[in-house]
């Protein structure tokens, strides 16, 4: 069978991705890391380690040699963000030239402080870059939902062509050539979304949490503008509807997981009870240097840094956020 679309990454939402491509008539090849999944995928036409008790379609294939999958002629790159870097590096520059690669995880580079996009022009300088980035739930998308996503790449036409090559009825790509602000809001939607929870999980009402989600819009186009990203795009899929979805749904980890600490849950309590990563709190403090790096002051994702990675109490850090100066609106 030609694979037509490759995707590395055998958790819900690669999973997801691939079920996308598999029901548009494409021929994808899924590539995972657990053993469990590529038998699961293969033998059953289940994830169940990741995605149970949804039925994949027939052509929905896996395998654990990433050699295999890097052949097709456009990647979709679902690995967690901190492991980007190294699985590109695993395939090498020389088989990665000339292919599309699409990232699908939401993130920043901790170490380093970049975004992913960057990360691909360092390890496959050769290879066209895109994003791919939305309000989207892997079982919703997987069970073919109506959603819509942004794709993103360096100029129009190829961000145009990719939301043709990977769309479907059901699946709708809208085209940006803004990659940096498509990512910034990807990533930090994250960040914002663990806050939301916080509110709910402390029961501060809708008028709050309507306030931190403005708030948390403002410091998403402030970092995204001094990346480079423009405005408008953080309006769209990739930015307000990305974060509309994710800090106000318990299918959300990123804010179910506020939503816990707002209870009065400890962090590892939370997060030794999942199987996938929680990418809100690594994004945190990659954010966080970022700001640093930027000299940007952003109350609201430092406030999470404080919460998730200082030790701080949510308490305090919530009553330093209320205490800060009235400001102009920005």
């Amino acid at each position: 069978m030609t694979i037509e679309v490759g995707i590395i990454g055998g958790g819900a939402w690669g999973t997801a991705l691939a079920q996308v491509q598999a029901v548009a008539g494409r021929k994808p090849l899924l590539w995972a890391r657990e053993s469990a999944v590529v038998s699961a995928i293969n033998n059953e036409g289940e994830n169940t380690p990741f995605l149970p008790d949804v039925d994949l379609h027939a052509n929905v294939r896996a395998t654990s040699d990433l050699d295999e999958v890097a052949a097709a002629k456009t990647l979709l790159l679902v690995t967690p963000a901190q492991h980007t870097r190294s699985v590109l590096q695993s395939i090498g520059a020389e088989k990665l030239a000339g292919k599309n690669l699409v990232l699908c995880a939401k993130g920043i580079e901790i170490e380093t402080g970049e975004l992913l996009s960057v990360i691909v022009h360092e390890v496959a300088p050769d290879a066209t870059v895109a994003v791919l980035t939305g309000p989207t739930f892997a079982r919703e998308i997987a069970k073919g939902l109506p959603s819509a996503v942004t794709v993103a790449a360096p100029d129009i036409a190829t961000a145009r062509a990719l939301a043709n090559d990977l769309g479907s009825k059901a699946f709708r790509p809208y085209a940006s050539d803004d990659v940096a602000g498509a990512e910034v809001g990807g990533a930090i939607k994250n960040v914002l979304a663990i806050a939301c929870g916080i509110v709910a999980g402390k029961q501060y009402g809708d008028s709050a949490r309507a306030a931190l989600l403005t708030r948390g819009m403002s410091e998403m186009m402030r970092m995204a503008l001094a990346l480079g990203g423009r405005r408008e795009t953080l309006m769209g899929m990739c930015g307000m509807g990305d974060l509309v979805l994710t800090a106000n749904s318990m299918q959300s980890r990123n804010f179910s997981l506020g939503y816990a600490l707002g209870e009065g849950k400890t962090q590892a309590d939370v997060l030794n009870t999942r199987t996938a990563v929680t990418e809100g709190v690594h994004t945190a403090r990659a954010a966080k240097n970022l700001m640093q790096k930027l000299k940007i002051d952003l109350p609201v994702m430092s406030a999470v840094h404080a919460v998730l990675h200082e030790g701080q109490n949510v308490n305090t850090v919530i009553d330093t956020l209320l205490s800060r100066p009235f400001g102009d609106e920005r």
